[in-house]
């Protein structure tokens, strides 16, 4: 079964968690622009330098080098049946870049799911986690402009796939197994995930 999904919400709304986990029941990769930057930050490479001190400051990478690293991915063989895109497209723009790309392989997204959380449950959740983890990114200043970047540039991006008629909506408080199930649901009502794959 294919199925090309990508995961919306603010940073702070679980979606990182939740597309491993819709990945993994699909069968597909979890493609996730923080968890390859991190790494690459991580293995001290080019690219890891380029972004270090972009991400530092709670800033975004660049459209250029973002819609360059995705496309690499995407092209790798694991992602030729499917994919769950993380953190990308992430604004209009990149909306473009995507919609190039995938036609050019004859594709499309199959859903785009928007975790939607408040802006305060947001912040609790990212200030707990900096505590928890010891993540020096998610000082509180850094979270705000994160969030609002999000307000400005990404929650647009929703507009678009709605119109497309792909959009759905997901409430993401509650406990991981309650917001999973709810995706699952709407993936199965569209038949984008087999009864079982919860």
């Amino acid at each position: 079964m294919t199925a090309r999904l990508l995961i919306v919400g603010p940073q702070g709304s679980g979606k990182g968690t939740q597309g491993i986990r819709i990945a993994q029941a699909a069968g597909i990769p979890a493609i996730s622009t923080g968890d390859m930057f991190r790494a690459a930050i991580a293995g001290g490479t080019d690219l890891g330098r380029q972004v270090t001190a972009i991400i530092e400051a709670g800033d975004l990478v660049p459209d250029e080098l973002t819609s360059a690293v995705v496309r690499e991915r995407l092209a790798q063989p694991d992602a030729a049946d499917g994919f769950l895109l993380d953190g990308y497209p992430r604004n209009l723009g990149q909306v473009a870049d995507l919609d190039e790309f995938l036609s050019g392989r004859g594709e499309q997204l199959d859903l785009v799911i928007e975790l939607r959380v408040p802006r305060e449950e947001s912040i609790s959740r990212l200030s707990l986690r900096a505590q928890e983890q010891g993540r020096t990114d998610d000082t509180e200043e850094v979270i705000a402009n994160r969030l609002g970047i999000y307000e400005r540039e990404t929650a647009p991006i929703l507009g678009v796939y709605g119109e497309r008629g792909i959009a759905q909506a997901i409430d993401g408080i509650g406990s991981l197994d309650e917001v999973t199930d709810r995706i699952v649901a709407a993936l199965q009502s569209r038949g984008l995930a087999r009864p079982t794959a919860a």
